[in-house]
């Protein structure tokens, strides 16, 4: 009998709570604010080509992590693509093994202007444990020029964000 009650004093209430407050766009963060200006410079989103030139991996499980919902890479306007003739910054993980340097310079060459390079890693930035040997031609700029490179071994997925936004925020 007291539930009956309890409905009827619901129905005849209604719904009681406050109503939804306005929008503060000062409370927009940095990421949102990196968004706009990608979109502001590009007029899309920037395309990234990844090269590996020779590495352990490291660094590709690295890349792999930028993909997840923490980082949510896409959602900043940075997309991944299979063709360098379609991308903007070429992103080379390891040091340029001899077998691959011809393959390097292609994929920069087939590259459309304006491009950028992000050598990521001590391998790609310093040539690493490997440097220049008979199988290694050594760092990235010894092969192609470099414009951002992100040490760490591997860098962090936060590292190479920065380091992709970095190579980009100069603007076309």
């Amino acid at each position: 009998m007291a539930a009956h009650l309890i409905l009827q004093k619901i129905l005849k209430t209604g719904r009681v709570s406050e109503p939804a407050p306005a929008a503060d766009p000062a409370l927009r963060t940095r990421v949102q604010a990196l968004q706009a200006e990608i979109l502001r410079v590009f007029g899309q989103a920037v395309a990234v080509r990844h090269v590996d030139a020779g590495s352990c991996n490291g660094c590709e499980l690295e890349i792999h992590a930028l993909n997840a919902p923490q980082y949510n890479i896409e959602g900043l306007g940075v997309k991944f693509a299979a063709s360098p003739r379609h991308v903007d910054v070429l992103l080379v993980t390891g040091p340029v093994s001899r077998n691959l340097e011809t393959a390097l310079k292609r994929t920069y060459e087939a590259t459309p202007e304006p491009k950028w390079v992000v050598a990521m890693g001590d391998c790609g930035c310093t040539g690493g444990l490997f440097g220049a040997s008979y199988a290694a031609c050594g760092r990235v700029a010894d092969v192609i020029p470099v414009d951002v490179e992100v040490p760490g071994c591997p860098p962090t997925p936060t590292a190479l964000l920065q380091g992709i936004l970095a190579a980009v925020s100069g603007g076309r």
